[in-house]
C-alpha cells in the first residue's frame, strides 16, 4: 500500500462511512461542500497521471500499480473536520484489477493536498474495515478482527427514513418517468412519509411480481425539476420461510438476460455432480460463482444482469453474481428469484448510499432461501451468513425481472426497477439518482 502519512489516530469515515463531523467547530473554520472536495481529488489524480505518463501510479506490496480514474464516490465524500477531508476513488489498474483507494486531504477549497493515500479494496474485497470509537471517532481493523456490524451487517433488526432523490435532466419533448414504489411484507414495514414530484402522476400495477410503479408524464417545463419520495423502513433480517402456495414453475423459466441454454445446464451439472438434495446443489453453485466471479465495476456490459456476460467475462456487480446464480439454479431445477433494493450503511446513523444493490432467493426444503453472493464475496467471514441470510440493514424497492406495466417504456418490459426508468420522446435517457438515510436511534456496534 502506498501512504503519504499515517495518521496516529486516525479521524475517518471510509468508503463505507460518511459524513460526519467528529466536533462542531464549524464556527472557526467554514467547512468544505463536496463539490470542493470531489474536485480537490480529481485535480490531484489528474496532475500525478500527467506527471505519470497519463497514469496514477501507487505502490502496492511489491507491485507498482499504473491506474485510471474510474470514479468518484461522491455519496462518500467528507468533511472531517476543520480543513481535513476525505475521498473514496475507484481506479482501474493496467493489471485487469480495479481498486478502491481512500485519500484524505487537508486545506481550504482549490488549495486541498492529500495527506495520505491507501489502497481500501481490490476488486471489492477489503484489506480492511473501519469501526466506530466510543468518542466518535473512527479506526481501522484487520477484516479478519472485525464486527459483523463493521463488515455490514445488523442482524436482528433496523429502522430508518429513507430518501429517494432523482434530478430531471433537460427535457426537450414529452418524457415519462417509472420509479419503484417499495411493498410492505413481512420482513419490512414501509411508511410513504411523502412524495414531491412534478408532472401528472399515477400509480401503476406490475402483476407478476406484485410491485408498484410510481408513473410521471412530463414536459419541457420540468426541466432541472427533482423528484423525492422519503420513506419510514422497518426492517428485520431475513432466513429462510415458507411460502403458501409458491409458483415455482414461473422461477425455473428463462429472462430475457437469463436464459436458459446448454452452457449453463453443462456448467451446473458439472458443480453438482454427486451432490444429493437441492441445498447442498444450491450451496455448491453459490461457492462456485464465488470462486468464477470477480467483483469488478469496469468497462461496458457489467451492471445489466446479463448472466451470459457474466458467464463469459467473469466479472462483475451484484446484479451479474446473482444473475449468474439464477441461470445456474434453474438450470438443475431450482427455481431461484431476484430482488434489488438498497444495502444501509451499518457502521453509521445518516448519509448517503452506495446505489442500488441486488439479492437472490432459492426454493429447497419446501422454503425460499435468502443468499447475497457478491456480499459473501467481499467478505469470507461472512460467506456461510449470506448463504440464508439477509440482514435487517436492507431496503428492497422492487422484485423479478422484465416488469410489464401499462403504459410501459417503449424500450419493453422494465429489466430491473431500482434507478428510474426515464424517456424523452420514446428513447432512454439517464437521471442522477441520490440515496440517503437517516436511522431512528444511534446503535453502537
Amino acid at each position: 500500500m502506498a501512504k503519504v502519512a499515517a495518521a496516529a489516530a486516525i479521524v475517518v469515515v471510509g468508503c463505507a462511512m460518511g459524513r460526519r463531523w467528529v466536533r462542531d467547530e464549524s464556527a472557526l473554520v467554514p467547512r468544505a461542500a463536496i463539490a470542493d472536495i470531489e474536485a480537490g481529488i480529481e485535480k490531484h489524480i489528474e496532475e500525478h497521471s500527467r506527471a505519470g505518463g497519463g497514469y496514477f501510479k501507487l505502490t502496492s506490496g511489491d507491485k507498482k500499480l499504473q491506474l485510471k480514474l474510474v470514479r468518484v464516490h461522491t455519496e462518500y465524500l467528507a468533511n472531517l473536520g476543520p480543513r481535513r477531508h476525505f475521498a473514496c476513488v475507484d481506479l482501474a489498474g493496467t493489471d485487469g484489477e480495479l481498486y478502491d483507494v481512500d485519500f484524505f486531504l487537508s486545506g481550504e477549497p482549490g488549495a486541498m493536498a492529500v495527506t495520505e493515500t491507501t489502497i481500501h479494496k481490490i476488486n471489492g474485497q477489503p484489506l480492511y474495515a473501519w469501526q466506530q470509537k466510543w468518542n466518535g471517532t473512527w479506526r481501522r481493523v484487520p477484516v479478519e478482527k472485525a464486527s459483523q456490524r463493521a463488515l455490514g451487517v445488523i442482524t436482528s433488526r433496523d429502522e430508518f427514513e429513507f430518501l429517494y432523490r432523482a434530478t430531471l435532466p433537460e427535457i426537450t419533448g414529452t418524457a415519462r418517468m417509472w420509479l419503484p414504489l417499495p411493498a410492505t411484507d413481512r420482513f419490512q414495514t414501509v411508511e410513504i412519509k411523502a412524495i414531491t414530484a412534478p408532472g401528472e402522476r399515477s400509480t401503476l400495477e406490475e402483476q407478476v411480481h406484485g410491485n408498484r410503479v410510481l408513473f410521471l408524464q412530463l414536459g419541457p417545463e420540468d426541466s432541472k425539476k427533482t423528484v423525492e419520495m422519503r420513506f419510514q423502513v422497518k426492517r428485520i433480517g431475513k432466513a429462510a420461510y415458507a411460502e403458501q402456495a409458491p409458483d415455482l414453475e414461473r422461477y425455473l423459466g428463462a429472462d430475457r438476460l437469463v436464459p436458459g441454454n446448454e452452457d449453463f445446464r453443462r456448467i451446473a451439472d458439472e458443480v453438482v455432480k454427486g451432490k444429493k438434495g437441492d441445498l447442498v446443489r444450491a450451496r455448491a453453485l453459490y461457492d462456485h460463482t464465488i470462486d468464477r466471479m470477480r467483483y469488478i465495476k469496469h468497462g461496458s456490459g457489467w451492471g445489466k444482469g446479463d448472466a451470459v456476460y457474466a458467464c463469459n467475462v467473469r466479472t462483475g456487480n451484484c446484479t451479474d453474481f446473482h444473475s449468474y446464480f439464477i441461470a445456474l439454479s434453474r438450470a438443475v431445477g431450482i427455481p431461484a428469484r431476484f430482488a434489488i433494493g438498497v444495502a444501509i450503511p451499518s457502521e453509521r446513523n445518516n448519509g448517503g448510499t452506495d446505489g442500488y444493490h441486488c439479492w437472490a432467493e432459492f426454493y429447497a426444503e419446501g422454503k425460499w432461501w435468502p443468499v447475497d453472493i457478491s456480499e459473501g464475496d467481499k467478505y469470507s467471514s461472512l460467506a456461510t451468513y449470506y448463504f440464508g441470510h439477509h440482514p435487517a440493514n436492507r431496503f428492497e424497492l422492487s422484485r423479478g425481472r422484465d416488469l410489464v406495466v401499462e403504459p410501459g417504456p417503449v424500450s419493453g418490459p422494465i429489466n430491473f426497477l431500482a434507478y428510474p426508468v426515464f424517456e424523452i420522446d420514446g428513447k432512454p435517457v439517464k437521471v442522477k439518482v441520490e440515496f440517503s438515510f437517516r436511522r431512528k436511534a444511534f446503535r453502537r456496534a
